[in-house]
């Protein structure tokens, strides 16, 4: 009997063993856990992948040291005209290249981080050129899916807003793309109001849209572009707007978000 107690007592240890201390092969094992799908967010398609985008920062911040480079004519088929120039500045002196060299740059990263391929024309700020004329071929060459070049006027101090320039007809390469051209100036147009709160152009154009056949970057051009002319230096308001880092970065997604929205 003595032996027969013990058995059963070792029997019933085992059993409360194997879930309160789970040593033996008798213990409870918890259901299998499903795994979550696995996701890659990361690897997900961004909105630009696969999209091709050249910005061309307008002049150079080395310019004024290399006239005789710069003066030297191009033809841009309508006409002969200077290889580049200095660009304007503002009343403090903030130059124009400045301002382009720095908002390209902040265009670039963005449009990168939503998956676009980008180029830009130049790769400093402290050399000279390219020319017009270079400038468009490497749009051309990259087969850019749109093309910008970016600028701010130097008009009249009293003149405000901003505008944006897009090829005409003129029987050359860029006749193909001036629709889509078109297309894609207005969605600049729009997004750049939109996010900049900056005014259409009181001094050119119409409704910040305006065309012209006098300018290589365009003329050249087998690929949509335009150029755009984020307001004039020249006005102190626009001005001090242009010299704040803060004001850039908004320029850039302004111009960011409307290539995406010409490009999706």
């Amino acid at each position: 009997m003595r032996a027969l107690l013990l058995a059963l007592c070792g029997l019933t240890a085992v059993s409360a063993c194997g879930v309160a201390t789970g040593g033996t092969s008798r213990e409870a094992l918890p259901a299998p856990v499903q795994a979550a799908p696995v996701t890659k967010a990361n690897t997900s398609k961004r909105p630009l992948q696969g999209r091709t985008v050249v910005i061309d920062p307008g002049h150079n911040g080395g310019n004024y040291k290399h006239t005789s480079k710069i003066n030297r004519q191009v033809d841009v088929l309508t006409k002969k005209k200077a290889c580049d120039t200095t660009g304007t500045a503002d009343a403090t002196g903030y130059p124009e290249a400045d301002f382009t060299w720095d908002v390209s740059n902040r265009l670039a990263k963005i449009l990168k981080q939503r998956g676009a391929s980008v180029k830009l024309t130049r790769s400093d700020n402290t050399s000279w050129g390219p020319c017009i004329t270079e400038r468009a071929a490497i749009g051309n060459k990259a087969k850019a899916d749109a093309a910008v070049s970016v600028h701010a006027d130097g008009s009249s101090a009293g003149n405000h807003g901003f505008h944006v320039i897009m090829p005409e007809k003129i029987g050359g390469p860029v006749d193909p793309v001036v629709g889509e051209s078109k297309k894609l100036g207005t969605s600049v147009r729009d997004a750049f109001h939109k996010g900049t709160g900056l005014a259409y152009s009181t001094y050119i154009g119409s409704k910040a849209m305006d065309y012209r056949s006098d300018l290589g970057g365009l003329n050249l051009s087998t690929v949509p572009k335009i150029f755009i002319e984020c307001g004039n230096m020249r006005n102190a308001a626009e001005a001090a707007k242009f010299r704040d880092p803060a004001f850039r970065q908004k320029i850039a997604l302004a111009l960011a978000n409307g290539l995406q929205n010409y490009l999706k």
